[in-house]
């Protein structure tokens, strides 16, 4: 059939036949619709009328008639529109809160976008960062040799004693897992604290 002006941009409405028996009301829908109106229904030829003629049951993935349709009628529903499914994650509830109000714990899920199976993904917080943030000791008065975490570079690891930010390369240099102090070791009961960035 021609059109006038511009053809229709999408595909055709998918349509499910039933087989209809004369005793069974309730069939299972192809696709799980949001409400009745989102379904044209004929039964026999004949419109069948939203919430007189059907309902929807079981979240939209069934179909109620009022009557059963009789044996030998043709019945059939176009869907006009299906539901949107989204996927829950775990028993959480997403609320309005948009940031955490703390450090995320190594075990915690991130939502991420997979472009290679363009899909959503779930990960976890230690899968996308070290498994320290951070890292402490108390310095004794004699040692200049501390363990850090390893694949870090003196660039990536922030150091403060009791408080004073220590200057990468000038105050401490570091080798696969070890930070020394350069000209003096930290006095006895000093607070160390190593940050990764």
């Amino acid at each position: 059939m021609a059109y006038i002006g511009r053809d229709p941009q999408y595909g055709a409405f998918e349509k499910q036949a039933f087989t209809a028996d004369s005793s069974t009301t309730t069939f299972t829908l192809n696709y799980t619709v949001g409400s009745s109106s989102s379904i044209l229904v004929s039964v026999a030829g004949v419109h069948q009328e939203p919430e007189v003629a059907y309902n929807l049951a079981a979240g939209g993935t069934q179909i109620v008639f009022t009557a059963a349709p009789t044996t030998g009628d043709t019945v059939f529903v176009v869907f006009l529109g299906v539901a949107l499914e989204v996927s829950t994650i775990g028993t959480g509830v997403i609320t309005g809160q948009t940031e955490l109000s703390e450090q995320a714990a190594n075990d915690d899920l991130l939502l991420i976008y997979d472009t290679s199976a363009t899909a959503l993904r779930k990960i976890q917080v230690s899968n996308v960062s070290p498994d320290k943030t951070s890292g402490t000791a108390t310095g004794d008065g004699s040692t200049t040799a501390f363990t850090i975490n390893s694949g870090r570079d003196v660039n990536d690891v922030l150091v403060i004693v009791n408080g004073v930010v220590f200057v990468p390369t000038t105050d401490y240099t570091i080798s696969g897992t070890t930070l020394t102090f350069q000209s003096t070791a930290p006095s006895a009961g000093a607070e160390i604290v190593f940050r990764y960035i």
